[in-house]
């Protein structure tokens, strides 16, 4: 999962795939005719969907990172052989499968310490940072007083010519506050989070970075906030160089293309570890999902999975693939449905907020949002496993398809966000720990995962993505086509009103 979305324009023009099978011609109505109804397959494919199967698939990138150093960051070895892995399963299953390049700035980590008035404060350097001189810079900590919009205006960096500056998260991007302060003349800057938990963030893009930038936790920002003045030396250092990589884009031969059901997860790790929770778990139950519904399933809209490539250098690969785009190629989607870390060690539950219910911030996703998202609420429900809703953020792929009007959905278990005592009694785990200690770390690895989780989402997945495969009407008002699945619509329609009444008592709100 990536830490802040952004929109990362491609540095070269490359060519748009045309054989992504982003064709507009439906598919014929005798095909459509013999589907089964949308429960009917879901039901199937959730049988099919083991977690044995999925765990394989992790096991499979692990060896792969391992024999590979220890990564499976986005231009690496470690990458292009995962890559190779998920393609090959998908073309021995009859799928037709596209490789999709696109280029990004590949940026590692060399050096991030924090010391202020000779204390150590453990820092994360933010993605596309530039770096300081080795040893670092020291210069006085200036603190920016913590408003409404702390940081985000220029007014707000009075006075901190040649000082590092302390700053609050929220209200504008890391990018913003680090090139306003690089502007009233700051040297360094360092955010604080403002929710618990460690701060991995990004700038976005290599032209917005403007001074070296690091992250740390909510309560090492708000100690630091009482000693202004004090002496601070700061080394960030990072490498960056321009790499290229790609998606890989793999579509069933049967279904309609005119009404694409989308699903999709980021494949690569950051540089350094495997990244077998994040987000080999969503890569792997995606696989999965695609090689038992198989190549040419009996569906009547076309299904398209996506292994996206750069995710955590910015959300590169699905930006890019998105940009690509003709507007009748949006048109052909109907939805798309994202799965970035579904087994989370200390797992949470959470259903993308299509509806804005729990009121975060970011608004609700475009007309077709909430009823997926009630869709993965009905089905954990039905499974006795209480939902809470989680913000469409922008940290992971599914804003490229927003930005665009595409409906989206999809699962999360949580990354460096702490577990309270409530979602503890609920979900089990431990309350007052990240639901992953090991995000963005080396040992993400396969003991780094809750496979009951992983199993349960995996589920999930399958069910939402056969349910559409047959019927995206409550989304977009497509139904199927041919008079013999009228009894499937009907099927389907008192299915979803289950789900919406199990949902009424099972659906948690979060805070």
């Amino acid at each position: 999962m990536s830490s802040v979305r952004k929109k990362l324009a491609p540095a070269v023009a490359l060519a748009a795939c045309a054989g992504l099978a982003l064709g507009t011609a439906p598919a014929a109505g005798a095909q459509a005719q013999a589907v089964p109804d949308g429960p009917a397959l879901a039901k199937q494919l959730v049988k099919k969907v083991d977690v044995g199967g999925v765990n394989r698939h992790l096991i499979a990138l692990q060896r792969i990172s391992d024999q590979n150093g220890r990564t499976r960051a986005a231009g690496t070895p470690g990458y292009d052989k995962s890559a190779e892995y998920v393609a090959a399963k998908l073309e021995s299953a009859g799928f037709t499968v596209t490789r999709q390049q696109f280029p990004f700035t590949y940026s590692e980590t060399l050096a991030e310490s924090l010391k202020v008035a000779g204390a150590d404060v453990p820092v994360i350097v933010m993605t596309y940072s530039p770096s300081t001189p080795v040893g670092g810079i020291t210069a006085p900590l200036a603190v920016v007083p913590s408003d409404a919009t702390p940081g985000c205006e220029a007014t707000d960096y009075s006075g901190v010519t040649g000082k590092i500056v302390l700053v609050s998260r929220g209200a504008c991007s890391f990018a913003q506050k680090q090139q306003a302060a690089a502007e009233a003349g700051a040297v360094g800057a360092v955010i604080y989070n403002n929710t618990d938990g460690d701060l991995n963030g990004t700038l976005g893009d290599p032209t917005a970075a403007k001074i070296p930038t690091g992250g740390i936790t909510k309560a090492a920002g708000e100690s630091l906030a009482s000693q202004n003045g004090a002496s601070v030396t700061l080394e960030l250092r990072t490498i960056q160089e321009q790499r290229s990589t790609y998606n890989v884009i793999a579509e069933t031969k049967t279904g309609r293309k005119d009404n694409v059901v989308m699903a999709g997860a980021h494949l690569d790790s950051v540089p350094g570890g495997a990244g077998i929770n994040d987000n080999g778990t969503g890569s792997a139950g995606l696989l999965e999902t695609a090689l038992q519904l198989g190549g040419s399933p009996k569906v009547n809209n076309a299904v398209r999975f996506a292994w996206w490539g750069a995710e955590e250098f910015g959300l590169v690969g699905s930006d890019y693939y998105t940009a690509q785009l003709s507007f009748e190629q949006q048109l052909d989607i109907a939805l798309y449905l994202n799965f970035d870390m579904i087994g989370s060690p200390n797992a949470a539950y959470f259903a993308y907020d299509g509806d804005d219910s729990a009121g975060e911030g970011s608004g609700p996703g475009p007309y077709g949002s909430a009823q997926i998202e009630q869709q993965f609420v009905g089905y954990l429900g039905s499974q006795g496993i209480p939902v809470e809703d989680t913000d469409f953020s922008g940290r992971s792929d599914y804003g490229g398809f927003i930005a665009l009007g595409i409906p989206a959905g999809g699962l999360f278990t949580g990354a460096e966000g702490i577990k309270t005592e409530a979602q503890a009694a609920k979900w089990g785990g431990k309350a007052g720990v990240a639901y992953d200690p090991c995000y963005h770390q080396p040992c993400d690895n396969l003991g780094n995962v809750d496979r009951k989780a992983l199993d349960r989402n995996s589920d999930a997945l399958a069910w939402v993505t056969a349910t559409y495969g047959i019927s995206t009407e409550e989304v977009n008002g497509v139904g199927p086509q041919g008079a013999k699945n009228k009894k499937a619509t009907a099927d389907q329609r008192k299915a979803q009103r289950s789900f919406s009444a199990h949902a009424e008592h099972t659906h948690d709100v979060a805070a």
